[in-house]
């Protein structure tokens, strides 16, 4: 055997060896790795099968063993290329359908029937005979259509998946750009000596890039064994990292700044690189104006307000400490902006609790506040008492000047009496035209006292309207507690305020037991 074939030969018995190595590598660590380690299962033994009939062709005899280990290389080279590009898009954390699969696949298997059937149509190989100068195993090849159609398939695919790994480097940490730098490479020499083949640079009658394909294998390995490459996927994770809507921000053991995404950039305009190594406390006090509110040792689940640039923003944080080996690395904080979702849920809590019209507490409101206030007061044995009021003839005033003006009248009340109330004391609008207003440690002197200085201070008051003043007065029914329940109480309420309209109204009547004889 000529002395430079037997390198050409020991070259691409190197490299099936390095592939061999490193498929059964993979193999059995197959489990700890995520799916994108089946796809460079694929893609390795793609590569194989094609450096192992590369060899055998270089010990052929005749064109026709010749022919047959060339065939035995196109059940793998095609494939490979496809299937190196799947192995990227899946490292860059791109979704893979089974319909993307097999499309990719459709010339790769074009390919093997051509190359299998070429005799009888000469497609793939116009001319595919020994080297007359040479002589076996060296080859003199014409392409014909197909070939060209396929060598122009197989370098889109590496240049794409070449592409794909280059727009990616600016967005991978520093720590991980050597697995980039592997995987450009791996991409890059078999696509470059292809090209040199292809223009006649390389000995002629002979594929060299079964012959370089080693080189690409040693560094697969040195990523995957020096840098986990399919356990973390580092570039697919940057990518998820940099989309995630809500803001990320890593801090280092010390709490000083290492990290943080778009979507924290997004919430944090003066948040910038230049504050890499600072400590958060300092970071956080340039961005908000004032000292992070929660101790970063103690976080868990918190919720923040902050004002941001000139608009107040409300954040619910997430902290969790990052390990390693057991010890503590850093910490990691996850800003969650819940602004509009409070000022939701704020509105909701406002229709379920406040009336539409008045916007003071509907009845809802104050039998909830209420029920707490006055088991208080029974449990302390302080003095509880309510007072219910309805405006006086008030069908009358909807009837002359309209639901319009009527709507207006119970405004009005319920803004005078909101006015007048104190501290501790509920006031709501209990249904139509009546408001109750709860007074916790009230005695019904006080109370009855309470109600007269409101009814007062309506009568004062008129409301303006475009139909003139109108004056609009209230009977008030009051009474107090030191027992039972507060639906009790709310009842002998009731039957004083009737009290009231029947002596006349306009006037505040405090509840007796002979009340409840006369209703």
């Amino acid at each position: 055997m000529h002395s430079p074939l037997m390198v050409y030969l020991t070259l691409i018995c190197m490299s099936t060896v390095f592939i061999l190595f490193l498929l059964i590598y993979v193999f059995r660590k197959r489990h700890n790795y995520s799916e994108i380690a089946h796809y460079f299962l694929l893609y390795t033994a793609a590569i194989g099968i094609y450096c192992f009939g590369a060899g055998m062709a270089l010990t052929a005899n005749t064109l026709g063993q010749m022919k047959f280990w060339t065939i035995i290389q196109y059940v793998g080279m095609p494939f490979s290329a496809p299937l190196g590009l799947l192995f990227i898009m899946r490292y860059l954390g791109v979704n893979v359908t089974r319909a993307g699969f097999w499309s990719l696949m459709i010339v790769p298997f074009i390919t093997l029937f051509m190359v299998i059937t070429n005799d009888w149509h000469g497609l793939h190989y116009r001319v595919f005979e020994a080297d007359p100068v040479m002589g076996m195993p060296f080859i003199y090849q014409e392409i014909g259509t197909w070939y060209a159609v396929h060598g122009l398939y197989i370098f889109s695919c590496m240049f794409v998946a070449f592409v794909l790994l280059l727009s990616k480097w600016k967005e991978t940490a520093r720590a991980y750009r050597p697995q980039l730098v592997a995987l450009l490479f791996g991409q890059l020499l078999p696509m470059l000596t292809a090209f040199l083949y292809l223009i006649g640079v390389t000995p002629s009658g002979l594929d060299p890039v079964p012959m370089v394909l080693w080189l690409s294998s040693v560094l697969y390995f040195w990523a995957i064994s020096s840098s986990t490459l399919f356990a973390i996927m580092p570039v697919a994770k940057d990518i998820i990292f940099n989309n995630i809507k809500d803001g990320v921000i890593v801090l280092d053991k010390s709490h000083r700044l290492i990290e943080f995404n778009r979507a924290a950039k997004n919430s944090f305009p003066l948040l910038d690189k230049s504050m890499y190594g600072m400590e958060f406390q300092s970071i956080w006090l340039r961005l908000a104006g004032e000292r992070f509110p929660v101790e970063l040792a103690s976080m868990g689940l918190h919720e923040i307000q902050a004002v941001i640039g000139h608009s107040e923003r409300i954040y619910q944080i997430s902290a969790s400490t990052m390990k390693h080996g057991g010890s503590s690395e850093g910490l990691l904080l996850i800003f969650t902006d819940v602004t509009e979702l409070k000022k939701l849920q704020q509105q909701l809590e406002r229709q379920a609790f406040y009336d539409e019209l008045t916007q003071v507490y509907n009845r809802r409101a104050f039998l909830r506040q209420c029920e707490e206030d006055f088991a208080e007061a029974m449990e302390s044995s302080a003095p509880f008492s309510v007072i219910l009021m309805d405006i006086d003839h008030f069908k009358a005033i909807n009837d002359t000047y309209g639901h319009d003006i009527g709507d207006q009248v119970l405004v009005h009340i319920a803004q005078i009496c909101r006015n007048k109330l104190q501290e501790g004391q509920i006031f709501a609008r209990y249904g139509g035209e009546e408001f109750v207003l709860a007074l916790k440690g009230c005695t019904v002197e006080k109370a009855e006292q309470v109600g007269n200085e409101l009814r007062s201070h309506l009568q004062l008051h008129p409301l303006a309207t475009g139909h003139g003043k109108i004056s609009a007065t209230v009977s008030m029914g009051v009474a107090q507690s030191t027992d039972g329940s507060l639906q009790q109480l709310l009842k002998k309420a009731d039957i004083a305020l009737y009290a009231a309209k029947q002596n006349g109204r306009d006037q505040v009547s405090v509840y007796t037991k002979i009340m409840e004889s006369i209703k």
